[in-house]
Order: C-alpha cells, then sequence, then structure tokens
C-alpha cells in the first residue's frame, strides 16, 4: 500500500549541482495484506503471480501449432504437473544460491536461519540453477526434450524477473549507487542514507523483464522454438548481459561489497551464463528445426 504524502520532495541542496527537485522513495507498506495471523507480502506475491502468469503464457506457447516443427514436445498435463517442480527448484536453488553466494560465514554461525525465507535473500542465479535441475529432472522422468521444456520455461521466465524486481523496489531493498545529483530520477531510499541513488531496481525491471521478455517473444514468433535450445540459450545470455549492466548502477551487497577491480558478485556470476548461452545457442542453430519432436 502506497501510504499518502510519500511523494515528497526535498528542497535544493547545498550542492549547485542539486536538481530543484529530488524525488523521495514512495514508503511501501511491504505486506500486501493480513488475515488475522496470516502475512502476504508483496515479495511473495511476485512469486505466485510470477509462476501463474507464466504458466499461462506456456501454455499459450504450447496450443499454438505455428509455433512448433510439429506437435508441441511439452503436453498441457504435463505443464501442469511440472509447475509444482519447477517452484521448488526455484525457491530451494534461489536460497542455497544466496547461502553459498552472497552471506556463507553468516549462516554457518546461524544455520537455523537458512529456512527462515520470510526473512529475505534469494539468488536469481541459485534459482536458476534449481530451475534448470527441475527441467532436467522432470523431463528425463517423463521422457521429453530437456532443451524443448528450458525453451519454454526460459520463455515465460521475464515475467517473474519483472515482477520481482518491482517487489525489490516496493521492500526498497538493492537499491542503487549513489547517483549524479542532477539526475532528474534520482531517488532517496529509505534505508540508503541520505543521498540521491539510482533506482536500480527498475533498470532492471526493465532490462530483465521487459526488453528480454520482448527479444524472446519476437524470436518465438520468428520460429525459435523450432530449433531447440535457441530460447534458452538466448535467454542465458541476454540476461547476463543485462544483470552486467544493471549491477553497474546497483550498490553491492553490503557483505560482499566490491570483488577484484570493482567486480560485484552478481557480474563474476553471469560471465558463466553468457559463455554457456552463447554454446547453447551455437548448438541449436547447428541443429534441424525438425529434430524438436527428439527428447534431448
Amino acid at each position: 500500500m502506497l501510504e499518502a504524502g510519500c511523494w515528497l520532495t526535498a528542497p535544493r541542496a547545498r550542492d549547485p549541482r542539486m536538481p530543484l527537485l529530488t524525488i523521495a522513495f514512495p514508503v511501501f507498506d511491504p505486506v500486501a495484506f493480513a488475515i488475522g495471523p496470516f502475512v502476504v507480502r508483496w515479495y511473495a506475491l511476485a512469486y505466485i503471480g510470477g509462476i501463474v502468469l507464466g504458466w499461462i503464457y506456456a501454455r499459450a506457447l504450447i496450443k499454438n501449432v505455428k509455433f512448433w516443427a510439429g506437435p508441441s514436445p511439452v503436453t498441457l498435463p504435463q505443464l501442469d504437473d511440472f509447475i509444482l517442480w519447477v517452484t521448488i527448484g526455484i525457491i530451494v536453488g534461489g536460497r542455497t544460491g544466496y547461502v553459498l553466494f552472497y552471506n556463507p560465514m553468516f549462516f554457518m554461525q546461524h544455520p537455523a536461519e537458512i529456512f527462515e525465507l520470510w526473512k529475505g535473500g534469494m539468488s536469481f542465479h541459485g534459482g536458476f540453477l534449481g530451475c534448470v535441475a527441475a527441467v532436467m529432472l522432470f523431463a528425463r522422468r517423463n521422457n521429453i526434450s530437456i532443451l524443448s521444456l528450458g525453451d519454454i520455461v526460459t520463455a515465460v521466465g521475464p515475467i517473474g524477473l519483472f515482477l520481482g524486481r518491482i517487489a525489490n523496489f516496493i521492500n526498497s531493498e538493492l537499491w542503487g549507487r549513489a547517483a549524479d545529483p542532477t539526475l532528474p530520477w534520482a531517488m532517496i531510499f529509505p534505508n540508503g542514507g541520505p543521498i540521491p541513488r539510482h533506482p536500480s531496481q527498475l533498470y532492471e525491471a526493465a532490462l530483465e523483464g521487459i526488453v528480454l521478455f520482448t527479444i524472446l517473444a519476437v524470436m518465438i514468433r520468428m520460429g525459435a522454438l523450432k530449433r531447440p535450445g535457441l530460447i534458452l540459450g538466448s535467454f542465458i545470455t541476454i540476461y547476463g548481459i543485462a544483470r552486467i549492466i544493471g549491477e553497474f548502477f546497483r550498490e553491492p551487497d553490503p557483505q560482499l561489497g566490491f570483488l577484484w577491480g570493482g567486480l560485484t558478485m552478481g557480474m563474476l556470476l553471469s560471465v558463466p551464463m553468457i559463455i554457456a548461452g552463447a554454446i547453447i545457442i551455437a548448438a541449436a542453430r547447428r541443429r534441424k528445426a525438425a529434430e524438436t519432436v527428439a527428447p534431448i
């Protein structure tokens, strides 16, 4: 909920470069609604919304025969069964990735807090690996194409990424680095100190959500699903590039800070994604479209 009078403006600071008005962060309540002791936060709604909307879009892709070189390699009942698998993969992988990549020393000292998901702390790269594991296990069990199932999952992935970054913004977390005071949309976050900062969550929502979704949607309409792995590889590569760009504006996690040469953990984890994605794209382009129906 947006509290009344939140969009306040601050007067010109002493720095002559400061704009006439500086945007103050709109103070949102992180709790979307509560029914008695049952509390639902915006971040949880982002996950739920991403999964539900992604499921709806995935069903539409499967049902459109024009997108496939023959029958779709995944049936609608199989997709419905897969939702539970991928949900578990995202949550377990996302939490495990955060524990291992971003705060291992803290959780070694407080292992019980690993399971306290309501306190926050999820990693996209870990969640992606968990999703990959879910895809591979489900595809093997059901004798369907790993690459084609991966194509479907990554085609809908930007929906969840977009909603997740919006939830980061609502929670006033993962805010950006200090911005040039003359930047018109520089924002003062309540827990980010008195200096104007980049609203990096919105930058990432645009790059990882809107831009990535649009590119993949155009590729699908140009026949990309007829070459297994092409959407999967494109998602991995483009996300890695978008994440590295976003990291230039995002404040590093305080427990890690900047790493070698000013790099961040998000940048380092994205480099292997770009390489792996490029390899998958190259293999998909060499593969004949007719091979779509074969389990790979």
